[in-house]
């Protein structure tokens, strides 16, 4: 049986390799890359938090925005883009799909459950109630001497 060689091998040769899934994945983020500055060039007013560029498949770049208002924007400027795409992919790609998607920046709210209140009070509240009810008309009395009983429990 052979001898495995002791020297390290020079891993920075898979990412220079031109197969390979690594390869591919290098390659797909460098396209992203340009095709993202060619919308930026294209469409400077538009802010980087509503757009990006989600994918692309087979001859058609997948562009998602927040909101059908930036869609709108995008559209006017389709033929621009889909020209300089063109251009630039060597006719690699030449259409363009915009999609809304409203909640892809949304976080989900967490529900917050309130924590049991304590129902009872103290002896010195209920006391303060009682001298309070002393002066008071029957009808708000008879409520704050229910008020103090909660404090017997």
């Amino acid at each position: 049986m052979a001898r495995k060689s002791k020297i390290p091998t020079d891993m920075s040769a898979l990412f220079n390799s031109t197969s390979g899934t690594l390869a591919q994945i290098t390659a797909k983020t460098n396209s992203l890359t340009i095709l993202s500055d060619i919308v930026r060039q294209i469409c400077p007013d538009l802010p980087e938090d509503v757009w990006k560029i989600a994918n692309f498949k087979s001859k058609s770049l997948v562009i998602e925005v927040n909101s059908a208002v930036w869609s709108q924007r995008l559209q006017f400027e389709r033929m621009n883009i889909c020209r300089e795409l063109t251009q630039v992919t060597e006719n690699q790609f030449n259409q363009i799909e915009i999609k809304v998607t409203p909640y892809r920046t949304k976080v989900p709210e967490k529900t917050v459950i309130p924590e049991a209140t304590n129902s009872s009070i103290s002896q010195a509240t209920a006391k303060q109630l009682l001298a309070v009810a002393k002066n008071a008309p029957d009808s708000l009395r008879k409520k704050l001497e229910k008020l103090a009983a909660h404090a017997n429990k």
